[in-house]
């Protein structure tokens, strides 16, 4: 085990755990579906479309250089 601290307090979590204080209270307050992202196929590239629309906006506006594609 691990002790994490945040805001609100400390709490332990497994040595090995690839997250961190923040994930673990997200877990515990927020239901998840059990659901895998292989049952939403259609998740990914809508999700892809809206981080270009989104680096599209940025570039045109000067808060990003480059191209996006």
């Amino acid at each position: 085990m691990r002790t994490e601290e945040d805001v609100l307090g400390e709490r332990k979590l497994p040595a090995d755990a690839l997250y961190g204080i923040n994930t673990l209270r997200a877990l515990e307050n927020f239901p998840l579906t059990g659901r895998t992202i292989a049952t939403l196929p259609e998740f990914v590239p809508a999700l892809a479309m809206i981080k270009e629309a989104a680096a599209l906006a940025n570039k045109e506006i000067g808060a990003l250089s480059g191209s996006p594609h």
